[in-house]
């Protein structure tokens, strides 16, 4: 299994240069990482230094969530927009979108609103060449009041998009807070899924404290063909170095 350095879990943005980052888990033997919010970043800095480390940037996150609510549709299309040229600058092939707040509207609807702004966003994606992936939360611990929650519902809605640009960034850490089942529900979804994460839980820190033994999801993944990469996304409770050293040891 690939794995990926998600670097704001690791290396804060005014402690650690968001480019001597990508060089410090380099060193470490890791080949890629991703992050959240590309518009802080220098992006031709950004892209000297993927080249230069021989790192790749695996995915970076929409700056537009709001799928549930359809007013917001056209903010979300053209943020897709945005990020994908941002994404051609960086190398970037991924993106991740999360799908807003429950509204409290009738479930049925929130959900036609996300895939209609998914199916609005596909052609942009498909001429830049990104896969867009929604993202299912737990909403019992970290994000109370997410509208998607069940991984179920996330593969309906890809299956409705029926796009090759359009997929789920499975979050092992999240599922296992909601549903659990996480073998044989990514086994049966693999073509839907662009990407995973995963962290220990509970706690949210380091994969070999929680309840899940990720040598042996990681190593069923692995056979049953999935050629993705799995991003580290956790709070390490070891210092970050020594934590992404480890991971690197056990599970790499």
């Amino acid at each position: 299994m690939r794995l990926c350095v998600a670097i704001p879990c690791f290396f804060k943005g005014k402690d650690v240069d968001f480019c001597d980052a990508i060089r410090r888990v380099a060193a470490l033997g890791y080949d890629a990482v991703e992050t959240y919010h590309w518009k802080s970043l220098d992006l031709s800095a950004v892209r000297k230094t993927l080249e230069e480390t021989g790192v790749e940037l695996l995915s970076i996150c929409t700056t537009e969530f709001k799928l549930t609510e359809p007013e917001f549709r056209s903010a979300f299309v053209e943020g897709v927009r945005e990020s994908c040229e941002a994404a051609r600058i960086l190398g970037v092939k991924r993106m991740i979108t999360q799908v807003g707040k429950d509204t409290g509207m009738p479930r049925e609807e929130q959900h036609a609103s996300i895939v209609a702004g998914l199916s609005a966003a596909a052609p942009i994606l498909e001429a830049a060449g990104v896969t867009l992936m929604i993202e299912p939360l737990n909403t019992y611990v970290n994000h109370p009041g997410y509208y998607l929650w069940s991984s179920a519902e996330a593969f309906d809605i890809i299956k409705e998009v029926n796009h090759p640009n359009v997929k789920v960034i499975y979050d092992i850490y999240h599922q296992q807070v909601m549903e659990g089942n996480i073998i044989p529900t990514v086994l049966a979804n693999l073509e839907h899924i662009a990407h995973l994460h995963g962290a220990g839980h509970p706690g949210r820190h380091e994969l070999q404290y929680g309840e899940n033994d990720y040598r042996v999801i990681l190593g069923a993944i692995d056979k049953a063909g999935y050629t993705g990469a799995m991003g580290l996304e956790y709070s390490p409770l070891l210092e970050p170095m020594e934590s992404l050293r480890l991971a690197k040891e056990i599970y790499g």
